[in-house]
């Protein structure tokens, strides 16, 4: 395959302009077509991205020959949908997060993906940058010792409060869950995989979302991860990850990682590590799963299909708990 990996988006708003501009700092890709249902939007996405290639319907760019890899990045409740579209046309996929809206929608996109032979990821961008890889490493070279808490939270409050719109609306699968709980969720299975039992509390808001959520994982080891999300508040969006031989604290945006503090259990002292982004951050998983596809691979190692399907059946299980289903389902 061409060493620069042809780029298609599917869609124009904000996570798509986010994804654009991290395209610029990859060295094996190149950002070849954008997609839209709104002629106007399209051509205003391509112009301000100089996108050579403009397609009116999301059909048009899945069957494009001009695209190796397409970039999902409409609302969530289309996921499934859409990147189903592209695996037919042989395309791969990176398909932003959530991968969909339950396990159902996640298992029919990666039966698609093998019965096609086509390579498919979820976009947690936040796996990706340097600081989280540096994280991985030093859990797996046991520098923490034995795991036994985290505690991780991602909260805001939105400018928009628009009922109709994506974050509060329960026909597009609105919430506090799958927008920004998920990342605190997935930096717990990275750390410790599914557990073992779950225990939560939310708070529904008057359209019938999460609009705030504290979770509880327990696993057969002991350990325990204490997770929040929340659409009605800011948070100090830390995380940490507390062994028997010491902490690592990550600071403020630990969904979008730069800064640590490594902390010695036995000697108490600390030190602080910096990683800050080259680029927005979205350039980390857009050239890795451009390598991917460079090398012939249909699943990363960093992102595995499996551990999709087990947080998206993780999430399924929470809103159980809840008593929490989208008028869709």
């Amino acid at each position: 395959m061409n060493k620069q990996i042809q780029w298609g988006i599917m869609g124009t708003g904000r996570i798509a302009n986010a994804f654009a501009e991290g395209l610029q700092n990859t060295t094996n890709g190149e950002l070849q077509a954008i997609g839209s249902r709104n002629q106007e939007s399209a051509q205003k996405f391509a112009k301000q991205w100089n996108i050579p290639t403009v397609y009116n319907s999301y059909e048009d760019l899945a069957s494009s020959t001009s695209v190796d890899a397409i970039y999902i990045a409409t609302p969530h409740t289309e996921h499934a949908k859409n990147a189903i579209l592209c695996m037919t046309q042989g395309k791969a996929v990176l398909c932003e997060k959530p991968f969909a809206v339950n396990s159902e929608q996640v298992r029919s996109m990666i039966e698609k993906s093998r019965e096609h032979n086509v390579l498919l990821m979820e976009g947690m961008w936040s796996r990706f940058p340097p600081l989280m890889r540096k994280i991985r490493n030093i859990i797996k070279n046991n520098e923490m010792g034995e795991i036994r808490t985290i505690h991780a939270d991602f909260g805001f409050k939105p400018e928009n409060n628009d009922p109709k719109g994506r974050l509060l609306n329960p026909e597009l699968a609105g919430g506090s869950l799958l927008d920004v709980g998920i990342y605190p969720i997935s930096l717990a299975f990275m750390i410790n995989g599914k557990p073992d039992s779950i225990v939560s509390e939310w708070t529904r808001g008057k359209t019938g979302v999460d609009e705030q959520a504290s979770i509880i994982f327990k696993y057969a080891n002991g350990s325990m991860a204490v997770l929040h999300s929340s659409i009605q508040s800011d948070t100090g969006q830390e995380a940490f990850i507390s062994g028997t031989k010491g902490t690592i604290r990550i600071h403020k945006q630990c969904w979008k990682p730069q800064i640590m503090t490594l902390t010695d259990s036995k000697t108490g002292e600390s030190k602080k590590v910096e990683s800050p982004f080259i680029g927005n951050g979205f350039n980390y998983e857009a050239e890795h799963f451009g390598q991917l596809l460079i090398e012939g691979r249909k699943e990363s190692p960093i992102m595995p299909l499996e551990e999709s399907i087990s947080i998206i059946s993780t999430l399924d299980d929470i809103r159980k708990i809840w008593g929490l289903r989208y008028p869709f389902e």
